[in-house]
């Protein structure tokens, strides 16, 4: 009670107090409109008119400033120092916006005077006109300063806009005393004066420094009621969040409660029903899934000596996840699960042959294996394979076909842009969130402990700091060694001598020599084109019909249009391409019967063009006529075989040679054999050894933008430069390759299948090949065979008897004036 009668004491002393504050009059402006009055420096406090504050006032300057206020009339200046740690500001550190106010006689002192050399004074001040300051009229003991008044310029108040923002101040104003007690409230309404109502806002708001200044500052009534659109706007905005964070929070802290009332309940039930806690029974379900799985003893070991370390921890212990993890990847690994191979021989024929078209070796090496495993089914060493070969030839659905063939689980892996040796071995336990390395997770998967295992893309594994992933690949791909295949995560070996590994790369020299001493390389060549006919009338045509949404046999492709399709639209070794091209002649028909439009049903090579429009590729073919310095070279590219032209220029010059074409060194090296095999036998080809000295020599392989290197141009290049400098024309039904020496002896090279292949599509009537490359010809198709004219040569002699055209009247040796010869003559006659 007493304290009750202590406030309302202390309350009618304050409103007397302000009363008193009212009376005091404003300061009188002199002749110039300006008054003059003691300066307040506040620190941090901005006051705006209408405002009542207590103050304490304690440096020496103030209080002799508001004793000379009080003396003349109870008027100050109320200025802001700009650094309120400041405790002697200078003119300069003060802003010279501010309000004059009414200042009460000192209320009381500082409880805690006695400690203070200076005394501190509490007085109540009333903030009421905005002024400017104009200059200063003292700074010592005390400021003092000359101001202008700020008087806000006349509004119309009936003006739309000031109506519109005045209802929006008191519509946000009134939104946010909401928030507030329900004892606040502020008599303003629609018929406040806008000024009044603008400062009346402001002194109900919690304002920052600036926002205060800003308002303090801004004269103009509308460009002040827009002020505080923006911060009670932003302060409801806060003021929300806050709520909605505060409910969220209690409605988590009600749950939790719940929850914890629940367990408890849940506890005492089964304590009473004697059932045990939910912690309990799954350890004992763990602990019955051990006893059950078919572990090894190691494993089993570990994982009992693991379930007990769990059960001694309460449930909300850090480390029951951890443990609990580790726990649940040993029992769901397969350790003695598997399948049982499907070891008909004649079945896994069928199977891959009706998967695959061509392919010889691969399958032959896969039915080599199961004809093993039929013949010795405890076999323990399983074969690594390496399927090498150009994209889209078939690798990765030959693994499929191998798993489907022998009853085996299928997983696939993709090494492409690993760098960490842990996404193979897996993260130590020690690390939050490890797991183990992707072999585990791939066999996870499997659910057996003999899948067929692809790793796809093993020639574009990368290392860097984090470790070397092809070196961790060292024990998985090693029949010796992958039996204890160990992990960083489960630290315990796991047998992988059962899988069936299958790499898959698309070349062999970005893989490391010991991983690849590990591995049986199996190539897969690219696709002929007779096997992409093939393969597109047997299986492309077929599924992509029947994704289009097409009747089955629908529409035919025609044997010229399936050609045009793959000389014109596709330039590739596999069939990707040519499988999307022959899906969009598909989608086109689809789209037509959709349509209710007629459509045809067989397609033709003209047809193709109209549907996929001009030809993307051109063709290579056989030149019509026969031509000096110019002979036809067998490529192999990664997309098939090509034949290349190889064209020989001579110029008067000092001897000066040129090759072009974005030629690579080992072919410059092979130009270079074949000149000076030229040059050391001119005498034998009726050629003067001083020619090549006044000629220079150029060199040119056309299509400049394809790059080109390799050894097998040797011949073509020696056969081009004798028909330039002899004059003898090549015969232009003639495709050649092989590298020369320089003793002009032909020595074999690669890629026969496809360079054969490549002069028969393109009309060529007669290949040579180096003779020890003849036994390569087992790989090409018998009809390719007979319509060809293969002759083995082993010297660069054979290869000109059957490439160059005998010396006929038309025959024009390259000759050059030789004036050295005929000075050479007169010195002779004079002797």
């Amino acid at each position: 009670m007493d304290r009750l009668m202590d406030q309302r004491a202390a309350l009618g002393f304050l409103r007397h107090e302000i009363r008193r504050l009212d009376d005091i009059p404003d300061a009188t402006p002199d002749e110039q409109g300006l008054i003059t009055l003691p300066v307040l420096p506040l620190r941090g406090l901005v006051l705006l008119p209408g405002m009542v504050r207590p103050l304490q006032i304690g440096r020496p300057f103030s209080i002799l400033a508001l004793e000379a206020a009080l003396e003349a009339g109870g008027t100050m200046l109320a200025l802001i120092q700009q650094d309120p740690d400041e405790d002697t500001p200078s003119p300069a550190s003060i802003y010279p916006y501010g309000v004059e106010i009414a200042v009460s006689e000192p209320l009381a002192e500082s409880e805690d005077e006695e400690a203070r050399e200076e005394p501190v004074y509490m007085v109540l001040v009333q903030a009421r006109r905005r002024v400017r300051v104009v200059d200063w009229v003292q700074t010592s003991p005390f400021f003092v300063a000359r101001a202008q008044v700020l008087t806000p310029p006349p509004v119309d108040p009936h003006d739309p806009e000031l109506q519109a923002l005045r209802r929006q101040v008191l519509r946000l104003f009134q939104e946010l005393l909401a928030f507030y007690d329900d004892e606040v409230s502020v008599p303003v309404d629609e018929e406040t004066d806008p000024d009044l109502l603008a400062d009346l806002v402001a002194d109900h708001l919690r304002l920052s420094f600036d926002d205060a200044l800003l308002l303090l500052r801004t004269v103009d009534v509308k460009a002040r009621l827009h002020h505080l659109v923006r911060i009670l706007a932003h302060e409801l905005a806060v003021l929300n969040l806050e709520q909605e964070i505060q409910t969220r929070v209690q409605d988590e802290m009600k749950r939790f409660q719940r929850e914890t009332y629940l367990r408890e309940q849940i506890k005492a039930i089964q304590s009473v029903l004697g059932e045990g806690d939910v912690w309990t029974q799954e350890i004992a379900a763990l602990k019955q899934r051990i006893e059950e799985k078919q572990l090894p003893e190691e494993a089993r070991r570990v994982a009992l000596r693991e379930v007990e370390r769990l059960a001694q921890l309460p449930p909300t212990a850090p480390e029951v996840s951890v443990l609990r993890n580790y726990v649940e990847w040993i029992l769901d690994l397969p350790w003695r699960e598997a399948t049982e191979d499907n070891l008909d021989v004649a079945h896994a024929a069928r199977v891959l042959d009706a998967k695959h078209h061509g392919l010889k070796r691969a399958k032959e090496r896969i039915l080599e294996h199961i004809a093993v495993l039929s013949l010795k089914p405890k076999r323990k060493r399983q074969p690594i394979l390496c399927f090498v070969g150009p994209p889209g030839t078939g690798k990765t659905s030959m693994g499929r076909a191998i798993a489907e063939a022998l009853g085996r689980k299928f997983v696939r892996l993709s090494l492409g842009g690993v760098r960490d040796e842990a996404e193979i071995r897996g993260h130590r336990r020690t690390y939050v969130g490890a797991l183990p390395g992707r072999i585990l997770q791939a066999m996870k998967r499997a659910g057996t402990i003999n899948p067929v295992f692809m790793l796809d893309e093993i020639d574009k594994l990368g290392s860097d700091f984090l470790g070397d992933p092809a070196a961790a690949l060292l024990e998985v791909l090693d029949p010796e060694q992958n039996a204890e295949f160990s992990d960083h995560y489960l630290e315990i070996p796991y047998d992988l001598s059962n899988v069936l590994f299958i790499t898959t790369a698309n070349t062999l020299y970005t893989i490391p020599p010991a991983l690849l001493d590990r591995m049986e390389v199996i190539e897969f060549p690219g696709y002929v084109e007779e096997e992409k006919i093939a393969i597109a009338r047997r299986f492309l045509i077929p599924r992509q019909i029947e994704e289009s949404g097409l009747e089955p046999n629908e529409i035919r492709f025609t044997e010229a249009a399936l050609q045009r399709i793959i000389r014109e639209y596709t330039y590739e070794a596999g069939v990707r391409n040519l499988e999307r091209t022959i899906g969009r002649i598909c989608r086109r028909i689809a789209r037509l019967k959709a349509e209710g439009k007629r459509y045809p049903t067989r397609i033709t090579a003209a047809l193709v063009e109209r549907i996929l429009g001009p030809p993307e590729y051109f063709f290579n073919e056989a030149e019509k006529a026969d031509e000096v310095g110019v002979a036809m070279a067998l490529a192999w590219t990664e997309n098939g075989g090509e034949i290349m032209p190889v064209e020989v220029l001579l110029m008067e010059g000092k001897g000066n040679v040129q090759i072009t074409g974005q030629v690579g060194g080992v072919m410059q090296e092979s130009a270079y054999a074949a000149l000076s095999y030229l040059r050391a036998h001119s005498r034998e080809f009726g050629l003067s050894p001083r020619v090549y000295d006044k000629t220079d020599i150029h060199i040119h392989i056309p299509e400049g933008a394809v790059p080109k290197d390799g050894p097998s141009a040797g011949v073509t290049i020696a056969t081009a430069l004798l028909s330039a400098f002899t004059g003898r024309k090549v015969r232009h039904d003639v495709g050649m390759t092989g590298e020369i020496t320089l003793r002009g002896k032909v020595l074999p090279v690669g890629g026969v299948r496809e360079k054969v292949l490549a002069a028969h599509r393109a009309g060529l009537k007669t290949v040579l090949l180096p003779e020890r490359n003849l036994k390569d010809l087992q790989d090409v198709p018998r009809s390719v065979r007979e319509a060809l004219r293969i002759v083995g040569v082993r010297h660069l002699d054979e290869v000109l008897t059957e490439a160059l055209l005998p010396p006929g009247p038309d025959t024009q040796p390259w000759h050059v004036e030789d004036d050295d010869a005929d000075e050479d003559t007169g010195d002779d006659e004079t002797s």
